[in-house]
């Protein structure tokens, strides 16, 4: 019987072996390609004497993206078990065709602006990117600082999925999409034409949505195009320089551990002193900056109070 596009035939999860092959780890196989220009770049700068690089931010970066790879590898199966289990609840599956990558890209990508988007608007999903943002310095390996809990957000994937996109397709259109962000973290690409940045996510057009300035925060959410920013008005050019990093930096910038976990950590400790659950509901899925506003205008508060009563005991 002759295979239609539509109503492709069920995968037998008994062949899911064959499958994980056919869905080969491309950023496991790039790996050795990434730390060989992420190095290249490190060298060029030192040999500018360009403050591209902290030793201790790079540390921490080569961590978090290995614990990354580690952690990817190890839950492929179950996430390719996923995909292909839901494939199969579909009656529109389609069948492997390569040209269905281009419109799965699209829209994986446009998924991705909303995930991107939503992880900077609630903090519950912030804590699985801030990650990302944590360091001061702007150069590739930023593109390894990839939280060990994104997979949570695999969910804001889900719509993509259940249009049928083959598992093969769907994987290797995630994979790509992780790659194409990595040469945008540098400093060396300066603004490209003016085509490529009115279409794609550039170099200059990502180091506006790692700026801390006010008029840099939320913005460019774009993963490959910067059309989605243009279209929901999150859009920004590249006007001062950017200043890096994030409302607090941490201290303990070569521990991935830290570099991983401290949001979740600072959730847990003001959800178990806020009063209230509407309290603590705005701590886990409130806006980030506007938690943080509210308490540094608590600190801003208490050093106040602070310094008036060593100023009534110095005159007392």
């Amino acid at each position: 019987m002759k295979e239609t596009f539509f109503g492709a035939p069920q995968i037998p999860l008994e062949h899911l072996s064959m499958l994980e092959k056919a869905a080969p780890n491309l950023i496991l196989w790039a790996a050795p390609v990434l730390f060989f220009f992420t190095g290249l770049e490190m060298f060029v700068a030192y040999k500018q004497d360009k403050p591209y690089y902290d030793k201790q931010e790079t540390i921490g970066s080569v961590l978090v993206g290995l614990g990354s790879l580690v952690i990817g590898a190890s839950i492929k199966f179950a996430l390719i078990y996923g995909t292909v289990w839901l494939y199969n609840q579909l009656p529109w599956r389609m069948s492997l065709n390569w040209w269905t990558f281009i419109p799965c890209y699209i829209l994986f990508d446009l998924a991705s602006y909303w995930a991107h988007r939503i992880s900077h608007e609630q903090r519950f999903w912030w804590a699985t990117h801030v990650v990302h943002h944590s360091g001061e310095h702007y150069n590739l390996s930023v593109s390894f600082r990839l939280s060990w809990i994104q997979n949570l957000k695999t969910i804001f994937f889900l719509p993509v999925a259940l249009l049928g996109f083959h598992p093969v397709i769907f994987f290797t259109t995630n994979q790509i999409a992780v790659l194409f962000q990595f040469w945008v973290h540098t400093e060396y690409i300066r603004r490209l034409p003016k085509w490529i940045e009115f279409i794609f996510a550039t170099p200059s057009n990502h180091r506006v949505h790692h700026g801390s300035q006010p008029k840099y925060i939320d913005k460019n959410f774009g993963a490959t195009f910067i059309f989605w920013d243009r279209i929901f008005g999150t859009y920004q050019p590249e006007e001062e320089p950017p200043v890096y990093g994030i409302t607090t930096n941490i201290n303990q910038k070569a521990n991935p551990l830290m570099i991983n976990f401290h949001e979740v950590a600072d959730i847990i400790s003001d959800v178990k002193k806020a009063s209230g659950w509407r309290r603590k509901l705005f701590f886990i899925f409130g806006s980030p900056v506007k938690i943080a506003q509210e308490k540094q205008q608590l600190l801003d508060g208490e050093v106040t109070v602070r310094g008036k009563h060593e100023t009534l005991s110095t005159v007392s």
